[in-house]
């Protein structure tokens, strides 16, 4: 049968290809807007500048409780009976060796003297994991957790240790683990940043320790994978909300315009910089609907609130930042940091820890129950833990109730569940003085480079060149802890 190619492209004019189509097209449409993955390529919605994670990923995701100012192991994860039997002596020398100390510290006419431990522990769960009475509701859970009590550090004061834990290097300047996860994996949600920071501040009466935009930072990397702070009240990120006079419409022809503007820019200088910027002012316009959205709590349920606690009802409150960080999961948001302040105990230590350990007890536990029961453990990543720990000797006055602890990076407890890791174990010992790492030492390489690990990563090939270096979060060190894998 012969075929008129030319009498075939007269009849199948524009109109009757659009015609013909439109269903198909109509479908690719509507498939986008109801599943953006399928179309977008490697199946993310908004990838991350890599290629994607170099091995089949435990964790799509991270939720970093990061308790600022340095919690003290000894009254919380690491059991210390023969505490009791150093009671108001000195600590020996042995077990002193050659600790560099804080000013406040060595400022002392004497060295201080051994403080005992005011709280009860027991044993809970299947696995028989120490937890003291301060955490009655964490002892529910400790089956799914692994707690790692043979942290350590070299950094002793505040900032040089939390920028550490943050960015893997004391001096400020470098990407934060939130940002390298951001620029390697990106976002699951179009609509959403891949990486946001959630601040509370505790209950307790010590002053909190300041925190700097720079720990959530992307120091040379790319700007838009920074963390997006989500602020308390009023519009939680800023500038959200249109200024009066400004409605979408309007908002709309001044970003399209403001994009053809940085187009010519970066199409003249070519500096990548530009295309992150029009690249976000996108994201903010999205964000206007679906940030509301997101940290809207009114479809949540009374047994909900009530597994966060009263206090999940009270934005800002660490309480709500959990039940938060939940839906930002269930959302695609790839790291979710929550800090909460207020661990810095030089005194007052008892009472003080214990309020602390009351804002963060039950809904830390409920957000581990919460995303088991939703299915979501699996693949979330939960970290918790400070920059370092505390002494076993008091600073300040010393009674029977009243007592504080100065910093320590030489040994230190935190815990992680979920997201590849094995569940209901405890790894790493200290001595019997909570002084000294005795077995199974991690260093923060070690800890952030196991975290990437759950990601997908090998911490030795997520690199960044930079001023003619290869640059990686775990500096030029770090090692995967597989026993708990």
């Amino acid at each position: 049968m012969h075929f008129d190619h030319a009498e075939l492209q007269q009849e199948l004019t524009r109109r009757h290809f659009f015609r013909r189509n439109a269903t198909g097209i109509g479908s690719a449409a509507l498939g986008s807007l109801l599943n953006p993955a399928l179309f977008a390529s490697e199946s993310k919605t908004n990838p991350g500048e890599l290629e994607g994670p170099h091995f089949p990923a435990k964790a799509k995701r991270i939720i970093y409780l990061f308790m600022h100012g340095g919690p003290s192991q000894m009254e919380m994860f690491d059991y210390k009976p023969r505490l009791k039997d150093l009671n108001t002596s000195p600590l020996p020398d042995s077990v002193r060796g050659n600790q560099r100390l804080t000013g406040m510290t060595s400022g002392q006419k004497s060295f201080p003297i051994a403080a005992p431990n005011q709280f009860k522990f027991k044993q809970h769960g299947e696995s028989g994991t120490w937890v003291s009475d301060a955490l009655p509701h964490f002892s529910k859970v400790v089956d799914d957790v692994c707690v790692i009590k043979s942290m350590h550090t070299e950094a002793i004061n505040h900032d040089p240790a939390v920028t550490l834990m943050q960015t893997g290097h004391q001096q400020p300047g470098r990407p934060s683990f939130g940002a390298w996860s951001s620029y390697g994996l990106g976002s699951e949600n179009q609509n959403l940043p891949s990486f946001v920071v959630l601040i509370s501040r505790g209950s307790a009466s010590r002053p909190a320790d300041p925190l700097y935009a720079r720990l959530w930072g992307t120091g040379f990397l790319p700007s838009n994978h920074q963390g997006v702070n989500f602020r308390q009240s009023g519009d939680p990120v800023l500038y959200l909300s249109n200024p009066p006079g400004i409605d979408a419409d309007s908002r709309r022809r001044m970003l399209d315009g403001l994009s053809k503007l940085n187009q010519r820019q970066f199409e003249e200088y070519r500096d990548p910089e530009i295309r992150t910027r029009i690249a976000q002012y996108e994201m903010a316009y999205r964000m206007q609907t679906s940030v509301p959205d997101l940290i809207d709590l009114s479809e949540e349920t009374d047994q909900t609130f009530k597994a966060y606690g009263e206090e999940s009802r009270k934005p800002g409150t660490y309480a709500a930042n959990c039940l938060l960080a939940r839906k930002m999961a269930e959302r695609g948001v790839r790291f979710i940091q929550l800090y909460h302040r207020g661990w810095d105990q030089h005194y007052n230590l008892p009472s003080d820890i214990r309020l602390q350990c009351g804002d963060i007890d039950q809904p830390t536990s409920a957000l581990i129950t919460d995303l088991k029961q939703r299915g979501l453990l699996d693949d979330t990543l939960i970290v918790w833990g400070g920059e370092f720990g505390r002494t076993i000797y008091s600073q300040g006055k010393l009674t029977s109730t009243d007592y504080g602890r100065d910093h320590h990076g030489r040994c230190f407890s935190m815990w992680m569940a979920g997201g590849g890791i094995k569940p209901g174990i405890s790894y790493g010992e200290t001595d019997d003085f909570c002084y000294n790492v005795a077995k199974d030492p991690v260093h923060v390489h070690d800890l952030n480079a196991t975290m990437l690990h759950c990601l997908g990563f090998n911490h030795e090939r997520l690199i960044y060149k930079h001023q003619g270096r290869d640059y990686r979060l775990t500096d030029v060190h770090g090692t995967v802890l597989d026993k708990i894998l």
